[in-house]
């Protein structure tokens, strides 16, 4: 077995461990070494943005599946995440979206001291250079490029209109003083292209000669020395290597990988561990409260041909190889809202993302013609699932049981979703266009018909957090400071340490928690 020492080792080389693999780089006294299972991201899909659909189940696409969902007649949901340097933000539709101010004084409620809005957003502005935003809340500078769509599509400005002519506010910053409102999302991209945490981060360190960058390495587990996390077990193929870490080791693998590497490791839920013959280490909650953003489509024909749905078309190709412009350069949700339904809620519960083509399943069903898709999405979640280990074999993939909307204020914030996106479709701003609602269907008219069409359709939209949580509590995995409670010289920071989802998606989110955890390690050494 091959065997090497470092100062730091870093599990993962997604949104998380690129920025932490840079912080902590960046002093040449302290070597680093970062392991991904995937591959290069060196692919030409990754590149352009309305490509990004077209990863999915590929080789760089762990390829998740829910086991079958009992609250969702017991389909199997798929769940994408990025096999791959970059991790998932290499495969998503990068939209820059914080999430809430509430979320992160909630998290500090929860005995999570020190990640509080006012203090975690100086990271969300240390991460950014913002191409057009400029005030407090936006920073200038930083790694993570953030830009608008040049030219939406003309659907996509109808939709923002719909939402003003409803009742919605506009707005220009979805991340600003007020999330509420609607508008056009801003964008992880660069003159066109794809700006992954990995482009952001990682590229611009690789050459430092005290980081080493190891892909195709599968974690298998870590060893440990008393209660100190000592090395890191993984292959390469089929060689078996360690490297041992004399600080640190920070497991940057995702809210799915990081708990199965605990688990594996003997860390987490101790009857569970002990069934499979795995010896536990501590008995912790690992893999307990995932969460994800469940939403449905509401499609309607578009009787123009200004859609997106033709955006396979060779000639937009063309268009985007020579100038970086046009169908291509789109993420294909350009727009979205902010709402909230119920009113005893002190934050938005549901976020609408627009698309201008004909979207649903994840981009696999085709539908022949012009379409256009908003998508009521339920971001103040209350319905939790778990991630347990199938097998002791680090090959085998996790047990993903979502539990999904089985909370009924969940249900019923969804289905009031279903009927406003009814109501910005049928605003004036649409009647040029508008065809024959696709699904759900105009049969489709109440509660019980409503539930029944979200039970059979719903999916997540690819933000899974929460199975290692941070806090003070019985809940809680790692502590404050991201430590696993009671092993030494051991952190998680990834998007699994979100005591609750955030109402947003969750790569900003992920890469603030990343470069805290950077200055929190830094603080320790």
């Amino acid at each position: 077995m091959e065997r090497s020492v470092y100062d730091y080792i870093i599990v993962g080389a997604g949104s998380a461990g690129s920025v932490i693999a840079n912080r902590l780089s960046a002093d040449e006294s302290r070597s680093v070494l970062l392991l991904e299972a995937g591959r290069s991201d060196k692919h030409p899909y990754i590149a352009i943005p309305a490509a990004f659909s077209k990863m999915f189940k590929g080789s760089r696409d762990w390829d998740y599946q829910t086991d079958p969902e009992p609250t969702l007649g017991n389909r199997r949901l798929y769940m994408p995440r990025g096999k791959v340097i970059g991790g998932s933000s290499s495969i998503n539709a990068m939209m820059y979206v914080r999430g809430n101010a509430v979320d992160f004084d909630e998290w500090e409620r929860e005995g999570c001291s020190g990640w509080s809005y006012d203090e975690t957003l100086p990271y969300f502005v240390k991460a950014e250079h913002n191409e057009r935003l400029t005030d407090r809340y936006h920073g200038q500078g930083g790694p993570l490029n953030v830009a608008d769509h040049p030219t939406p599509n003309p659907l996509t400005d109808r939709f923002v209109e719909a939402c003003t002519t409803i009742g919605i506010k506009r707005t220009d910053d979805f991340n600003g003083a007020l999330q509420t409102g609607a508008g056009y999302f801003q964008v992880n991209q660069k003159n066109g292209r794809r700006w992954s945490a990995a482009d952001a981060y990682l590229h611009p360190a690789k050459k430092r000669n005290n980081l080493t960058i190891r892909s195709n390495a599968a974690v298998q587990r870590l060893r440990f020395s008393g209660a100190t996390a000592e090395s890191v077990d993984f292959v390469v193929g089929k060689k078996p290597h360690r490297a041992t870490a004399t600080t640190e080791i920070i497991l940057c693998a995702g809210s799915l990988g990081t708990p199965q590497i605990l688990m594996l490791s003997g860390i987490g839920p101790a009857n569970d561990l002990q069934q499979l013959g795995i010896t536990p280490r501590m008995d912790l909650p690992v893999g307990v409260g995932l969460q994800d953003h469940p939403a449905v489509p509401v499609i309607h024909d578009c009787t123009k041909p200004i859609s997106m749905d033709d955006v396979e078309h060779p000639k937009h190709l063309l268009n985007y190889l020579v100038n970086r412009k046009g169908k291509l350069r789109s993420n294909l949700s350009e727009a979205g809202a902010f709402v909230t339904v119920d009113r005893t809620k002190p934050a938005p519960d549901l976020q609408f993302h627009f698309g201008p083509l004909y979207f649903a399943d994840h981009g696999f069903t085709r539908h022949d013609g012009a379409a256009y898709s908003i998508g009521p999405t339920l971001i103040d979640v209350a319905s939790r699932g778990e991630v347990k280990l199938r097998s002791a074999d680090p090959a085998t993939p996790v047990q993903i049981h979502g539990n999904y909307l089985s909370e009924r204020s969940d249900m019923e914030t969804l289905i009031a979703g279903v009927r406003l996106a009814r109501e910005i479709a049928a605003s004036v701003a649409f009647s040029d266009v508008r065809g024959d609602e696709i699904v759900p269907g105009s049969d489709t008219t109440s509660d019980k018909e409503i539930e029944h069409y979200i039970r059979q359709t719903v999916e997540m939209i690819y933000h899974p957090t929460s199975t290692c949580q941070m806090g003070v509590g019985e809940r809680a995995v790692v502590d404050p400071a991201l430590h696993v409670y009671g092993i030494e010289k051991l952190r998680v920071a990834d998007a699994s340490i979100m005591p609750k989802i955030v109402r947003g998606n969750t790569h900003a989110t992920t890469i603030m928690i990343a470069e805290k955890a950077s200055d929190l390690v830094l603080n320790d050494s």
